[in-house]
């Protein structure tokens, strides 16, 4: 049987560049985007391989819905061409409440994809405000029942750590989100990144950040709650409905290959990374020119294999399962991380069940601390 591998494609446009937003993307004019969607189209027809069954595929961005259907439309066939993507095969598609209607709704679903993460952040006109996010608690609101008369697998997202949010607020957009019947919700806490206008805000003490402990109790309140409201917990930041985990997102936490198209898209082969050049212009310039946009991120050795393997797999609630590590990489981990495993089993982070090594939910929390002794080198 033929190693799956999944598709990745970044459309790096939005409507507006969100306050807290460091991802690869940017407000366009339209003729960019035509250019763009022609490049991307033609960098997926030179680096096809139909020789991997595909079980996944994810347009992401910046938000992939400001294109038109058309546009949509070239480059799932263009992806469609290409690979051999299964019948039953997962097909994504981020979208922003304010970038779609019925209409265009209707038009994705016809179009293949069937799935629709949403980015909703919050469902409070305050901090949508406060964020930079063009759509309000109303739109976010009516964008998700819409999208469910076409969508059976629909997922938003929700921020927390905000500025002036409180725990109430969480609260409240915790139990809006679960009364909105969605399939799938992930939780992010604010990181404030270099070159977006909170980071600067921040440097000015101006951005008014809830403290340590208040994003801890928002942290604990989110995590013992939705599981509560029937979504599970997958993975350190999603919780799902049985049945509607991400199984594009599984692929990455799993070592599944992929390729990746767009500007800063990112590859992986197993024996190494790329990436694709970021800026849209130069992207496009190079297309054109048919050179290559993809330059080489890292050639991932074993060690690095191994250490991804790890703190990739631990993300998951079920853990990583060491008989996998043994047939992998050829030896036990147990061995490898004799001294890791029992300080952090000591310390109430890691918990062993059979086969499977897994976070505990002290371990969840504390998951950056975890992984870092997971690294070899």
């Amino acid at each position: 049987m033929a190693e799956k591998i999944s598709v990745y494609i970044h459309i790096p446009f939005c409507a507006a560049k969100c306050n807290y937003c460091a991802f690869n993307s940017k407000v366009a004019p339209a003729d960019l985007r035509e250019s763009y969607v022609d490049a991307l189209v033609a960098e997926i027809n030179s680096n096809h391989s139909s020789l991997f069954p595909v079980p996944s595929i994810y347009f992401g961005g910046g938000t992939p819905t400001i294109l038109t259907l058309n546009q949509l439309e070239k480059i799932f066939n263009a992806v469609q061409k290409n690979f051999r993507v299964d019948a039953d095969a997962e097909i994504t598609i981020e979208a922003n409440p304010g970038t779609v209607d019925k209409n265009f709704l209707r038009g994705l679903r016809e179009l293949g994809f069937n799935r629709i993460s949403l980015g909703v952040q919050s469902i409070n006109d305050a901090l949508l405000k406060i964020l930079g996010r063009i759509h309000t608690a109303r739109t976010a609101i009516d964008t998700v029942t819409t999208a469910q008369n076409f969508f059976d697998n629909v997922s938003l997202d929700l921020m927390y750590g905000l500025p002036r949010q409180t725990l109430a607020d969480v609260k409240a957009d915790v139990q809006r989100a679960a009364y909105l019947n969605v399939t799938h919700i992930s939780i992010y806490g604010l990181e404030v990144e270099e070159g977006t206008k909170f980071f600067h805000l921040h440097e000015e003490g101006k951005l008014n950040l809830p403290d340590e402990n208040i994003c801890g109790d928002m942290y604990d309140y989110i995590t013992a709650t939705l599981p509560r409201l029937g979504y599970e917990r997958y993975e350190v930041s999603n919780f799902a409905k049985a049945g509607f985990e991400s199984r594009h997102n599984i692929g990455y936490w799993t070592g599944r290959k992929y390729f990746g198209f767009g500007a800063g898209a990112h590859s992986y082969t197993g024996e190494k990374r790329t990436s694709n050049i970021a800026d849209v212009e130069s992207y496009v310039k190079k297309i054109r020119a048919g050179s290559d946009v993809s330059q080489l991120e890292e050639v991932v050795t074993k060690t690095a294999a191994i250490e991804e393997f790890c703190f990739l797999g631990l993300r998951l609630t079920e853990g990583i399962d060491s008989k996998i590590f043994s047939e992998r990489f050829g030896e036990n981990i147990f061995d490898v991380y004799k001294n890791v495993i029992e300080k952090n089993l000591r310390l109430g982070l890691l918990g062993i069940s059979g086969d499977k090594i897994f976070l505990t939910a002290r371990g969840m929390k504390l998951g950056n601390v975890v992984f870092a002794d997971f690294l070899l080198s």
